[in-house]
């Protein structure tokens, strides 16, 4: 889910100000333009879906802005766990093994990552040494190594090793960004979400058409409820996928994507009684593991990184536990689209942190992990938490609907058949998915006695902790 070759971002509250940390790695710039000129789709998996990895200039960057121990304090239980093992429990488990069926037959991941030839089983003990003298050296140096040094050059001998572009160079170079949350006021508090190249403006146009369509007079677990939601992502998804992209490489102020003027425009097109296949619309010009903390300064952070898909791009930097990400499967190879795979370009990005704010106050930091699910799930918690009055537990034990890849309508087992029924006869193309699929929400929110509630989704190896 996530690793040392992964990408990273965060929202941190400190002293009143809200800061955003683009952690992305950019793509080769070796790249040409006729490196991908054969091929219809861009790769999911291979080295040239390998993108600089970012996550671990996240640690320093935001240790050296924010930090209070020493750096290397950090990293004493993730090189203990490294060197001496832990119990794999049943959902990573089973992550695992369906990894390893595609996985399986490269040498680089399977010298790191199975165990006398087979994925770890519920419970076993495991320990991955080469990840805790990679975690020693990166603790050692604040991370020197891993851009500017042997490390650096040990990742891209191995992606040029297996026919990628990935050069010293794009690591020696990589810089993240410090960037201003967009953020989008409804129901009584304010979502703040990262500008592009991630998906976070997703959530906000949906959560902007949802505030313009009746929902506060539905019961949360109605099909109705459920219908106008999804015509609230169908909406969002569409301008996503217009739109977002590189932020030096936009077409357009993300802003506009939020303008009162156009969020009415985009809710009028919902029909409460259909379900509808929306394109893109024309703004007025003029645009994966999650962990969240809080302490008694009011100090917030809201942190996701990832891999990507499972393990990444496939590629393992032999004897480092370095799994690189598979990133820039984001790019596309529509001609003139913003995302268009390039060089030193950062792809499409589905992590990402969310903030909640009421009257410029800081409430929550929470995230919703899941690829494509991000955005909605954000949608969900924030309408359960703030619409519907629901604990902050609660949103996120609540049964989950999901807009798929293919424009299906996505439901857990745990809905009743009547709820798929209506939302059929509503035009929706509906199917059941496994809980796995609706990914995992944690969360921390600050209470009117100033304490703060944390809650942890049962679908995911969380936990809620205070001390």
């Amino acid at each position: 889910s996530n690793g040392i070759g992964g990408d990273a971002f965060a929202i941190i509250h400190h002293h009143g100000q809200l800061h955003g940390l683009n952690a992305s790695g950019r793509s080769p710039a070796a790249w040409t333009p006729d490196r991908f000129a054969d091929l219809e789709h861009f790769p999911t998996y291979g080295p040239d879906t390998v993108t600089v990895p970012g996550v671990v200039s996240a640690w320093s960057d935001a240790h050296h802005r924010f930090g209070r121990l020493p750096f290397a304090d950090l990293f004493q239980d993730a090189i203990r766990y490294a060197r001496d093992g832990f119990p794999v429990g049943p959902v990573t488990a089973a992550a695992w093994h369906n990894a390893s069926k595609r996985l399986v037959d490269r040498p680089d991941w399977s010298h790191t990552f199975l165990f006398d030839g087979n994925p770890p089983a519920e419970g076993q003990l495991i320990k991955l040494p080469h990840h805790a003298r990679t975690l020693e050296t990166i603790a050692t140096d604040h991370g020197e190594s891993f851009y500017h040094g042997d490390l650096a050059h040990q990742i891209a001998a191995h992606v040029q090793s297996q026919g990628g572009a990935l050069a010293p160079s794009d690591l020696a170079t990589h810089t993240n960004d410090w960037v201003a949350p967009l953020s989008l006021t409804a129901f009584g508090r304010t979502l703040h979400e990262l500008p592009p190249n991630g998906q976070g403006i997703a959530a906000l146009i949906a959560l902007g058409i949802a505030e313009r369509l009746p929902l506060r007079d539905l019961d949360p677990d109605t099909p109705e409820a459920i219908h106008l939601q999804a015509e609230a992502i169908r909406l969002a998804f569409a301008d996503l996928h217009a739109y977002n992209a590189d932020p030096d490489h936009l077409t357009l102020n993300p802003a506009a994507l939020l303008h009162p003027d156009y969020l009415d425009q985009r809710a009028a097109l919902v029909n409460p009684h259909r379900a509808s296949a929306p394109t893109a619309g024309v703004p007025t010009a003029g645009g994966t593991v999650y962990c969240c903390a809080a302490d008694a300064s009011g100090m917030m952070v809201s942190w996701i990184q990832s891999n990507f898909h499972g393990f990444g791009s496939g590629l393992v930097v032999p004897h480092t536990g370095i799994a690189l990400q598979n990133r820039a499967a984001g790019f596309v190879l529509t001609p003139n689209h913003p995302n268009h795979a390039g060089p030193n370009k950062r792809p499409f990005h589905t992590i990402i942190p969310a903030f909640i704010t009421r009257d410029g106050q800081p409430e929550a930091a929470f995230g919703v992990m899941g690829g494509s699910f991000q955005a909605q799930g954000h949608l969900q918690v924030f309408l359960r938490r703030h619409l519907w009055n629901q604990s902050p537990q609660q949103a996120a034990d609540a049964p989950r609907w999901m807009i798929t890849h293919d424009h299906h309508l996505a439901l857990e087992p745990s809905w009743p058949p009547v709820t798929t029924q209506t939302l059929t006869r509503l035009g929706h193309t509906t199917r059941t998915e496994p809980p796995t699929t609706f990914g995992g929400a944690q969360g921390i929110w600050k209470l009117p006695s100033h304490h703060y509630a944390a809650m942890s989704d049962w679908r995911k190896e969380g936990q809620a902790e205070a001390y």
